[in-house]
């Protein structure tokens, strides 16, 4: 054993730690790949000081953020937002992370993006949602200005055929975005069987996630086969007065008035009061101890202090 441990080749030697970086952060944390990030936000050096705009999809536990952001040197500036919850102010109580959801948020955002920057007018999408391939930057319009551009981020997130970011794409596409993709990836999509054939899309089966007919399939089933299971998976839509025949006519509605007004309603502020009594923090009844900068000369003289009672120590010591 050991004669075999002695002819052990060197694998990582002193010079390979000498050269090596400890990953970032939030690469070793599994949050951000590098190596797609900078393909996504580089510019080329004659588009010096013009934004590269990217249309950030993540997905929670419980929602849908969709974003349209643009790096800098200090960190990505946020243009505009729209979070699935904020479909409960079109007409959408619950269900916020499914295909559906996800095509109302990216539809949102690019309505209210093209609202920011002036061009929902001359911009209006696609607005009858189909489930066809679109792309804005084929339709002929009377206005010079070109539609508005971004690529699509997903993050970490995997890239599989039918996935809800595509949901989230479609609906900024179809909302007025120019956002380069391909229809391989959409529910309804069948690859070709051989290199000579040609592959085929059923937009009808895109059309179908789009309104959330599989929702419906779902509801219909579980209530047929256990209504205990039933009452407590689709609570919420029971609470809202949502059955299985009625999803398809909510997320038409929601659509509509997304088109009508996509703003969404100001956060009231909390009105919230402090009171301070030396290191001692009071509001609405709770009691915090939070330590009071005392400022440059007061923490010279707590120093001087210091100093003078180790030298008087030192000093009574000599003296004994």
């Amino acid at each position: 054993m050991l004669a075999t441990m002695a002819f052990m080749k060197i694998l990582k030697t002193p010079a390979f730690f000498k050269r090596y970086q400890v990953p970032k952060r939030r690469r070793y944390q599994g949050k951000t790949d590098y190596a797609a990030r900078r393909v996504m936000i580089h510019q080329d050096k004659n588009k010096y000081n013009s934004k590269k705009y990217r249309m950030v999809v993540r997905f929670s536990n419980t929602k849908v953020v969709c974003q349209v952001v643009y790096a800098t040197i200090r960190g990505d500036r946020t243009i505009s937002q729209a979070n699935s919850p904020e479909l409960v102010n079109f007409g959408i109580p619950c269900g916020y992370k499914n295909y559906a959801a996800a095509y109302a948020t990216g539809l949102l955002l690019a309505r209210r993006t093209l609202k920011k920057f002036g061009m929902d007018e001359d911009f209006k999408g696609k607005e009858e949602a189909d489930g066809e391939e679109y792309h804005i930057e084929e339709e002929e319009t009377e206005v010079e200005r070109r539609p508005f551009k971004c690529i699509l981020d997903v993050g970490i997130k995997r890239t599989c055929e039918g996935a809800r970011m595509w949901g989230a794409l479609k609906g900024a596409v179809d909302g007025g975005l120019h956002i380069p993709h391909k229809c391989k990836n959409f529910p309804g999509y069948t690859a070709p069987e051989d290199k000579s054939g040609e592959p085929q899309y059923d937009a009808e089966a895109h059309k179908a996630k789009i309104f959330g007919e599989h929702v419906k399939d779902y509801m219909e089933s579980m209530a047929e086969e256990d209504p205990t299971k039933y009452e407590a998976h689709f609570s919420k839509f029971i609470a809202a007065s949502i059955s299985a025949d009625s999803i398809e006519e909510m997320y038409t509605e929601a659509h509509s008035k997304i088109r009508a007004d996509p703003t969404g309603a100001p956060k009231d502020k909390k009105s919230i009061s402090w009171t301070r009594d030396g290191d001692e923090v009071t509001s609405e009844g709770k009691t915090m101890t939070r330590s009071k900068k005392i400022g440059l000369e007061a923490r010279r003289a707590k120093v001087l202090a210091r100093i003078s009672a180790a030298q008087e120590s030192m000093m009574d010591q000599d003296d004994d």
